[in-house]
């Protein structure tokens, strides 16, 4: 063969690193021993893959263009990128007796992992191809509007699609991920992490099926990614199982579209510590249960949070979900006491009943909105939240459902769970130092005998 001399180098860089696993800095999990037959878990060889490029300094792990491969646990490590070649596709192994490692360390309620990292550093997972959590293989009959969850007692094997804890320098760029059983993407105090143009698409019938939830972690940005998921698309909170982690702060989120049956955009419910110093703009929220929620139910506290020039669409759905289609919500409230299998660790340790923090100097700018309810801010003592600003908030009330509304969600709160009232633009309870800046209420075929007004106010100061 006659080689050009100046494609030499090119051609000696390739030859290189086509020995994958042999010295090269990339390495074919297939020749791991990885067998792309729909029956084979290859969590062995992909780790021994991934294990080989750590050794070695570093690199990255290919999964091949065009085949599946079923996998179980895979333990991610520093200095390796993940890489999923156009229509390539790792599968969660549907065997639940395989997961056993809790994603909430002694608390084994709310599902185990499958991929998975512990103190690592730069680390990625790029491509084009998908990571499937194979999320219907692990629920219950399908129902109308959900999945029913199989009985459960303290111990839940559905898997966590990605698990990072306590990870420095983390990409995630480009990939499909797909169809979790559980939460898809939880970052559990990581620090410096950049999510981008990734497509997270999982079944709106699957319950506690989050999104991205960044907990307790630090300078995350989230950018171009599109998001379907049947509980939260994005959700900030700080795990009680989590606490020596500290805070959840500097935040970015942008240019993203999202759909939820739940709530697309959420701070809480779980905020044990504080949450500051956030930024969403540029978003588009569609057919969403709830738009924008800051849903604080424990000690922790909220502040200094803005959201900027969004599109927010929302509409009613059953009480499986929570939500009654505010598209913004704001709310202080201490956490329902109740009997759920993880309610032990909702509480500090030792207490029975819980309180809840203070949410203040929050920002919403530009924001348009179409849905059944209006914007809903409650707490429960006076100044537990305020500082809380509107400017330019339009919302346009539509009934796009048969559901009859009439009716705001402060689930899990400490009593009643409902109020029950006709429809305001704005309704605020208990918040203090409210301002309301070129702000509008349209109706746009909504039954004018359920609308009551632009705003109502009920044990509020200073709302201008």
């Amino acid at each position: 063969m006659k080689i050009s001399y100046y494609l030499l180098p090119l051609f000696l860089l390739l030859a290189s690193c086509a020995g994958g696993g042999k010295g090269g800095s990339v390495y074919d999990i297939t020749e791991f021993g990885a067998r792309p037959d729909s029956v084979t878990d290859n969590a062995s060889a992909i780790q021994k893959a991934i294990d080989k490029c750590n050794a070695d300094g570093g690199g990255t792990v290919i999964i091949p263009a065009g085949e599946t491969f079923m996998a179980g646990p895979i333990h991610l490590k520093s200095y390796v990128n993940l890489h999923l070649e156009p229509n390539s596709r790792i599968v969660a192994n549907p065997d639940e007796s395989i997961y056993k490692e809790s994603a909430f360390r002694a608390n084994e309620g709310e599902g185990m992992m499958w991929i998975s990292g512990k103190d690592i550093e730069n680390v990625s997972i790029t491509g084009t191809g998908t990571i499937d959590g194979n999320g219907v293989a692990f629920m219950g009959k399908e129902l109308d509007d959900s999945f029913e969850l199989k009985p459960v007692t303290d111990f839940d094997p559905r898997p966590h699609v990605l698990t990072l804890v306590n990870a420095k320098k983390v990409n995630i760029s480009d990939v499909t991920i797909r169809a979790s059983a559980y939460w898809t993407v939880h970052l559990v105090g990581c620090y410096d992490v950049a999510i981008t143009d990734i497509s997270l698409l999982n079944n709106l019938k699957i319950r506690n099926g989050d999104g991205i939830d960044i907990d307790h972690s630090k300078k995350v940005r989230i950018s171009g990614c599109f998001i379907e998921s049947g509980d939260d698309c994005i959700c900030l909170k700080n795990r009680r199982e989590f606490e020596e982690y500290g805070s959840c702060k500097d935040i970015t989120v942008t240019n993203c579209i999202m759909t939820s049956r739940s709530c697309a955009v959420k701070i809480g419910s779980e905020n044990m510590d504080s949450i500051a110093n956030v930024l969403f703009a540029n978003c588009i929220i569609r057919d969403s249960n709830r738009g924008i929620g800051i849903q604080n139910r424990d000690e922790g506290t909220v502040t200094d949070v803005t959201f900027s020039d969004m599109h927010v669409d929302c509409k009613l759905y059953s009480d499986v979900w929570w939500g009654k289609s505010e598209p913004i919500y704001i709310t202080s409230y201490p956490r329902a006491v109740g009997n759920h299998k993880d309610a032990g660790w909702r509480f500090p340790k030792g207490a029975t009943k819980g309180a809840c923090g203070e949410v203040s100097r929050i920002r919403f700018n530009n924001i348009y909105c179409t849905s059944e309810n209006g914007v809903f801010v409650g707490g429960d003592v006076p100044g537990k939240i305020h500082g809380i600003v509107f400017n330019n908030v339009n919302i346009d009330l539509v009934k796009a459902t048969d559901y009859p509304g009439g009716v705001y969600d402060l689930r899990p709160r400490d009593g009643e769970g409902f109020i029950e009232s006709p429809t305001y633009g704005f309704y605020f309870d208990t918040a203090d130092n409210i301002t309301v800046r070129d702000c509008s209420v349209e109706l746009s075929g909504f039954p004018a005998d359920r609308f009551a007004g632009f705003m109502k106010t009920v044990n509020c100061r200073g709302v201008k």
